[in-house]
């Protein structure tokens, strides 16, 4: 209980009614500068107090007593009440309610003097807002009398009956707390209703009821506790513990000020506990005018000054007190303050509590604290000298919010220690650097995020590089990231800076093995970069590293180029076919991409692709076991571009295939060079491949004329029933030529088949066939009829339009426009449209 909330100054240091008659303080009032006091010996005096200020801050009083009043009752006045607004102060004396006027202190003489009154109270909240009166509930005997107040009368509004005299009450809009001698009661003044709060004992509690703000009140409650309840009968705050002899209380927000026998103790009303305590013996009356607070012994004065609230938060913070100067500072008055003005005063309050929940690595409450007070992330940074980025100007803001010198220091050198703070730091930044609070600071916020995730956490400054706009200085950053040793990182930041070759060159680097990086992706990365690098030299400078590594994966260098790169004269396909030449594998791959995907068609390039397809055949049959799969695979390749393209140079690829007895190839190679007889001899003969021969003349009669497929089908025949062949051989193709002209799927002029086909044959061979070509040729007849009657009907109507339209006549006359201009025919000539319009000739 260090904090001091109130500085206790002497006011009036004795206080008398003759210079030599020392005199007893019961009560007191103020009103401004203006100072009332109810003595023992039935006297009331004014005095006025004057502050001086000193530089250092202290604060001295002078009083000047400007008058006194004796009331000659030689009874103690119990209780003072000015009414600045009327110039009046209303005392209770012997139970009598008595009206002075404020400066001269004599008795309103038309304001009748009030006998049997054992208590008053003004309303401080008073529903009706009258300047010119003052409400004021007075209990008489057994009965609550509310009046109003004005500078000459006491006029009697109405009155509640109580069960017996209070002893305290205070008064707020319509309701009225009373302390009766066994308990507190809440009293609605309208309705009557009164609604019982709890007992106490009144030989050893005091009644205490004090209004502290609208609606609510503090009342002594028995256990020593302050009880808060408001007018519904309700307490919405925990009871002060506030001890024995008790025997005032005042209340200045946030603090209640309770007086007892030798001490004046200060609560918070927000957490409920004792913040200050100040000895003062004899105490005997204690309130709050109007926001001057002033304590009185018997004969001694004494004013409670609040020291301004900045002060005690500092007071606060200085003891590391953060939750307790936070709510104060929130919840004290902020006269004098605009909302900006406090906004900053409370943001820099919430900046020192941050740095004081950060040494007591407090990280979370640090964290929220340096949000809400906006805090300028340099201040946190500078705390981690290895963490200032060189070039910054940045001072610390003074004055300082803290007095922490670097962490290493506050950790006490602590390697944990040191490292929670360190990992506090990138979280916070984390969470700022895209914020309003990070402005101004990028370059020492993106400096410190780039050191720490080079410390701590990689994949983090991965994301932290690929992403816009780092602020950090390009010669620092590559330092930190080399020294690090976070080489793809640094490749990375290269890239930022826009230095291509710096950033392949360490890639590369990690590739060959000389730099050591588990993050970095690979050879497939470094392919994929190269694809899209427009910087032609720079991409030729590795194609040779990659191909020695790769060549499957390093042509698609060449392949999976920007479909919008414009042409370069160093990525021609003639360029890139020359250069690749040591690269076999990749050599293959280009061309099948520039022939089959790109559909260049130049010779060159497609005889080039057959070669190698028919190389690479031709390796795997000398083998000594070649795989089946491999060389099916292999000859279906080389098959498929024989048949799909034209481009290439049959003469030379026919030489190679017979030397090397690729027979299939060889047919399709005929077939290309129109020669369908070889081919389908080497089918059926060499290669015994009836189902292949008969592809073959479906293959090769796609989108030509229905006599060019009669033709290849009537030479396939023709090979089966050859009179060339040996006896044995024409019986064995005998099968496949019936199977032939059986096929749906074949073809045949009917005329020259039958002139083909043997005498000796039996219709019952030939049934299937000439039931088909007969209902062909039966097919073709109706279809020929049907066409010729269609065409002759077509020229009757068209004859019969004809005649229709020269045997129609068109009068013409005045009134008659042209369709098109609107304007009137002048000439003989006209043009009628097929729409019967008629126009201008110039417009047919």
């Amino acid at each position: 209980m260090n904090m001091k909330a109130f500085d206790l100054v002497p006011a009036i240091e004795r206080v008398s009614w003759t210079e030599k008659v020392k005199t007893v303080v019961e009560c007191l009032e103020s009103c401004g500068k203006n100072l009332y006091i109810g003595t023992k010996e039935s006297f009331v005096l004014h005095y006025v107090l004057e502050e001086k200020l000193f530089a250092e801050g202290t604060v001295i009083y002078d009083s000047m007593k400007q008058n006194q009043k004796y009331l000659e009752v030689k009874k103690p006045i119990t209780l003072l009440k000015a009414i600045s607004a009327l110039n009046r102060i209303l005392l209770l004396c012997d139970g009598n309610l008595i009206v002075l006027n404020m400066f001269d202190l004599e008795i309103i003489s038309s304001m009748t003097k009030l006998k049997g009154i054992s208590y008053f109270c003004l309303n401080e909240n008073p529903e009706a807002n009258n300047p010119f009166s003052v409400e004021v509930c007075i209990a008489k005997r057994k009965q609550l009398l509310i009046c109003h107040v004005t500078d000459d009368k006491i006029i009697h509004l109405r009155d509640v009956g109580i069960p017996e005299p209070p002893l305290a009450m205070a008064m707020d809009g319509a309701f009225v707390c009373l302390a009766f001698a066994s308990k507190y009661v809440i009293l609605d003044t309208e309705t009557a209703n009164a609604q019982e709060l709890f007992p106490y004992d009144s030989n050893t509690t005091v009644p205490l009821v004090k209004r502290i703000t609208k609606e609510e009140f503090l009342l002594g409650g028995p256990s020593a506790l302050g009880m808060f309840v408001t007018t519904a009968g309700i307490s919405e705050r925990p009871p002060l513990q506030w001890g024995d002899s008790v025997v005032s209380v005042a209340y200045s927000h946030p603090y209640i000020i309770v007086l007892s026998a030798d001490y004046l103790t200060v609560y918070s009303i927000l957490d409920q506990q004792a913040k200050q305590k100040v000895t003062f013996h004899g105490g005997s009356c204690l309130d709050n005018f109007d926001g001057r607070m002033y304590v009185a012994s018997s004969d001694i004065i004494c004013a409670l000054l609040p020291v301004p609230w900045e002060k005690q938060v500092q007071a606060l913070l200085g003891d590391k007190k953060v939750a307790e100067a936070l709510e104060l500072a929130k919840y004290s008055n902020k006269a004098g303050l605009s909302k900006d003005q406090f906004r900053n005063v409370y943001q820099r309050i919430q900046q020192q509590a941050g740095f004081i929940e950060f040494s007591l690595l407090h990280f979370d409450e640090a964290r929220e604290l340096f949000h809400d007070g906006q805090l300028d992330a340099r201040e946190l940074i500078s705390l981690f000298p290895d963490l200032i980025p060189g070039s910054t100007s940045f001072n610390r803001i003074n004055p300082p919010l803290h007095d922490i010198g670097n962490v290493n220091e506050m950790c006490s050198f602590k390697e944990d220690a040191i490292a929670s703070c360190r990992k506090f730091l990138l979280c916070f930044l984390e969470s700022i650097r895209n914020s309003m609070d990070a402005a101004g600071s990028k370059l020492e916020t993106d400096t410190a995020l780039l050191k720490l995730y080079a410390e701590m956490d990689y994949p983090a400054l991965l994301t932290f590089i690929n992403g816009p706009d780092i602020g950090c200085q390009p010669k620092e950053g590559v330092d930190v990231l080399f020294r690090y040793e976070r080489y793809h990182a640094l490749a990375l930041f290269h890239l930022k800076l826009g230095e291509n070759d710096l950033a392949l060159g360490i890639w590369s680097k990690i590739i060959s093995g000389e730099y050591q990086d588990s993050h970095y992706p690979g050879l497939p990365h470094f392919i994929n970069f190269l694809c899209k690098l427009s910087d032609h030299l720079l991409l030729w400078k590795y194609v040779e590293f990659v191909l020695e590594r790769d060549q499957i994966l390093g042509v698609r260098i060449f392949i999976d180029r920007p479909s919008s790169e414009p042409t370069s004269e160093r990525l021609r396909p003639d360029y890139i076919v020359e250069y690749l030449h040591r690269y076999p594998v990749a050599l293959l791959r280009y061309l099948e991409h520039i022939v089959f995907e790109k559909k260049l068609e130049k010779e060159k390039f497609h005889t080039h692709l057959a070669v190698m397809y028919m190389d690479r055949v031709l390796q795997i049959f000398k083998l000594a076991e070649p795989e089946q799969t491999d060389l099916n695979d292999a000859r279906k390749d080389l098959q498929n571009l024989l048949h799909s393209s034209s481009l290439y140079r049959v003469q030379l690829l026919l030489g190679k295939a017979s030397e090397s007895n690729l027979h299939k190839e060889c047919a399709i190679l005929y077939g290309k060079l129109e020669e369908h007889e070889k081919a389908l001899k080497i089918l059926v003969h060499q290669l015994q491949d009836h189902d292949s021969a008969e592809d073959y003349c479906l293959r090769m009669s796609t989108g030509r004329d229905k006599k060019y497929r009669h033709r290849l089908f009537y030479a396939l025949l023709s090979v089966y029933l050859d009179n060339t062949l040996e006896d044995h051989k024409r019986e064995e193709l005998l099968p496949a030529a019936i199977q032939l002209l059986n096929s749906e799927l074949a073809e045949f002029d009917v005329t020259k088949v039958l002139q083909l086909i043997p005498s000796n044959w039996s219709v019952a061979i030939l049934d299937q066939f000439l039931t088909r070509a007969l209902r062909s040729s039966l097919h073709h007849r109706y279809c020929c009829k049907l066409q010729s009657s269609l065409s002759r009907g077509e020229n009757l109507q068209v004859k019969f339009s004809k005649i229709h339209i020269e045997n129609t006549s068109i009068v013409m006359t005045e009134e008659r426009i042209c369709a098109v201009c609107k304007r009137s025919f002048v000439e003989p000539s006209f043009a009628r449209h097929s729409n019967a319009k008629i126009s201008l000739n110039f417009y047919q």
